[in-house]
């Protein structure tokens, strides 16, 4: 199967496809969104700006973001990928495209996941986590929880990450459609781009992307 880029709005469920992925595909999945909550997780200069980046919406600079993706991605060898959350501007895919020439990677598709705002706003700021990696939404039926608060695999208490506010959403959405959007001119110029309907449900878009990942 493909090596695959996910282009896509906050909380449009990439990483719910690509757990899939990981799960029953044996993908590798580098998301930069992780990479730096690691990062922001440490009691550093660089970890504290980087929390304060992510609390507000904002994206990362270059500067700090490129060396840890290309460290990420090198350690994989010859195994099959997925990248959440790069590139996420022009520049960016002009450096992973060079690198991946550099590493003689040449077999990737870009998928596109398009969604409505209205539905990306209330799988954001609905969205509750455990610390067993188990995640549930408040507003959708088939996501809620047994109890309310309460995770039905280890029963305890689901939290909501600091960057899952309605403000930092936005902020996110409106960064993401001035810098991100012009991505999928650019793949759709080399060929490279598909387009999944990410509204409907988890078992169709996963349908859908494995065709994609599967196709020739």
């Amino acid at each position: 199967m493909k090596n695959v880029i996910f282009i896509a709005p906050p909380a449009a469920g990439k990483g719910t496809i690509s757990d899939h992925l990981v799960k029953n595909h044996g993908y590798e999945h580098i998301s930069t969104g992780d990479i730096l909550r690691n990062v922001a997780k440490l009691d550093t200069e660089v970890g504290i700006n980087i929390k304060r980046l992510l609390k507000e919406g904002k994206f990362i600079g270059d500067d700090i973001i490129l060396p840890l993706f290309k460290e990420e991605l090198m350690k994989l060898k010859d195994k099959p990928f997925i990248l959440d959350g790069m590139p996420r501007k022009i520049e960016q895919a002009d450096y992973l495209t060079n690198l991946f020439q550099e590493l003689n990677v040449n077999n990737y598709v870009v998928i596109n996941m398009v969604i409505d705002e209205a539905v990306l706003e209330k799988r954001a700021v609905g969205r509750r986590i455990c610390e067993c990696g188990a995640s549930y939404n408040i507003y959708f039926d088939n996501f809620k929880p047994n109890v309310l608060g309460i995770c039905d695999q280890c029963h305890k208490e689901l939290i909501q990450r600091e960057d899952d506010t309605l403000e930092t959403f936005r902020s996110r959405l409106k960064t993401y459609t001035k810098e991100t959007e012009p991505l999928i001119h650019y793949y759709q110029e080399k060929g490279l781009l598909k387009r999944v309907d990410a509204k409907g449900t988890k078992d169709k878009i996963i349908s859908d992307v494995e065709k994609i990942l599967g196709s020739e």
